[in-house]
């Protein structure tokens, strides 16, 4: 039986209100930005400077670890302090942590954070990979209230970060296609996207479920 879902995404595609959607209909928790209060706790940071991202000026593990953990979090950003450990076995380190303290809290659907790595050996685990054109991505950001200029270089450079950081640092390809169970367009409409996920879990579980 599916005990958790883990949703990576490409930046501006809409994941965080699709999970949040996905979430609510199946009556499970959501660990969006509460994975990121859970990693300031064990970072002796802030939620606030997890959800913001990198500044150039900031060291390069620092700006990686900052895409790496964003989420939802697309518009607003502002200044931030640096997080007390960066090495990368720690960053690594805390990334699980938070992730298995998810999975162990009951069903779930995760976002990011590195999950559909960390959970890849789990048998309770149905992972989803959700991705756009960067045109549909770039459009959305701007109708949420973000300048143009601003949506072409956080959709331009948040993922190329994150995929360097899961290179350097969990040795794999970023997307990995192998990591994941499917993989959906955004583009149908996030209600459209969240319903076929439903369903599609729904299907899987009754033609193969699962044991943990």
């Amino acid at each position: 039986m599916v005990h958790a879902i883990t949703i990576e995404r490409e930046f501006g595609c809409g994941a965080s209100e699709i999970a949040s959607s996905v979430a609510s209909r199946l009556g499970w928790s959501l660990w969006d930005e509460r994975l990121t209060q859970e990693i300031a706790r064990l970072t002796e940071s802030t939620p606030e400077a997890v959800e913001r991202r990198e500044w150039r000026t900031d060291p390069l593990v620092y700006r990686l670890f900052q895409d790496f953990l964003r989420g939802g979090f697309e518009g607003g950003l502002q200044p931030t302090q640096r997080l007390h450990l960066l090495d990368a076995r720690r960053i690594a380190a805390v990334s699980e942590t938070t992730v298995n303290t998810a999975h162990s809290s009951g069903p779930s659907v995760i976002v990011g954070r590195g999950s559909q790595y960390f959970l890849r050996n789990r048998k309770d685990v149905f992972h989803v990979f959700l991705y756009a054109s960067r045109d549909y991505k770039i459009r959305r950001m701007i109708a949420r209230g973000v300048t143009q200029d601003k949506a072409i270089e956080q959709i331009d450079t948040t993922d190329k970060a994150r995929a360097a950081f899961v290179r350097q640092y969990l040795g794999l390809k970023w997307p990995e296609p192998h990591l994941y169970d499917v993989m959906f367009n955004t583009e149908m409409g996030e209600s459209c996207t969240a319903t076929m996920l439903v369903e599609c879990i729904q299907q899987f579980e009754r033609a193969a479920p699962r044991k943990s």
